[in-house]
């Protein structure tokens, strides 16, 4: 919400803000399921959602609009090509996230059932096992870490203090959180441990660059 209110959309990160919509819209699910339920989460992430698809709009309509109005070919072949990449890569993971998500309900009743060996329908029946929302959830949130490593010497002009400062402190408190709610999850725990590491060092890089140059 403050990058949408005072920054411009040429520094909106497509990769980062498209992840943060898909994560939080995993998030919304597990905080109902989760035990306690958490009201705030669920209210906190159906926010956020809102606010990354905002950010997504601005990034694509100016975008759109360098394509339109440049009058430089390079810069145009260059939005043009940043464009039809990430629609596809976009249109890629919503296939194959939709289309696990589908399987997951009947492959999830017959890998628990009687049919198949104690050990595996143990596995999979856990409560934060493969197939729950409280293993994919977290492992969501890895993809964003892997944003971070992927932009560690990206242009600090597409770097955002507030969203990485913020995902800094989200990776700090959610680690400890991981071991006050059922299931206990020590996938949610590393993830955010690592979230915090990435993007710290994102908060640092930008802090010295802009405000320890002298």
């Amino acid at each position: 919400v403050y990058d949408a209110s005072f920054k411009e959309a040429d520094t909106i990160n497509l990769n980062m803000t498209a992840i943060m919509c898909g994560y939080s819209s995993l998030f919304i699910r597990f905080a109902w399921k989760v035990k306690p339920r958490n009201y705030l989460l669920f209210a906190c992430h159906s926010f956020n959602v809102l606010a990354q698809s905002n950010q997504l709009r601005r990034a694509i309509n100016y975008r759109n609009d360098r394509i339109r109005n440049s009058k430089s070919e390079q810069e145009i072949m260059k939005f043009k090509s940043e464009l039809s990449s990430w629609y596809s890569r976009m249109g890629m993971w919503a296939l194959l996230i939709s289309g696990s998500f589908v399987a997951s309900w009947p492959l999830h009743k017959f890998l628990t059932s009687s049919v198949c060996p104690k050990a595996i329908s143990n596995f999979f029946g856990h409560p934060a096992g493969m197939l729950t929302i409280f293993f994919w959830a977290p492992t969501s949130k890895w993809a964003l870490s892997a944003n971070n490593i992927v932009d560690i010497n990206k242009d600090l002009k597409t770097i955002s203090l507030s969203q990485q400062f913020a995902l800094t402190m989200s990776g700090l408190i959610w680690t400890r959180f991981s071991f006050v709610i059922y299931p206990v999850n020590v996938n949610l725990a590393i993830v955010n441990g690592v979230l915090a590491i990435t993007s710290g060092y994102h908060v640092i890089r930008k802090i010295k660059a802009e405000y320890l140059k002298h």
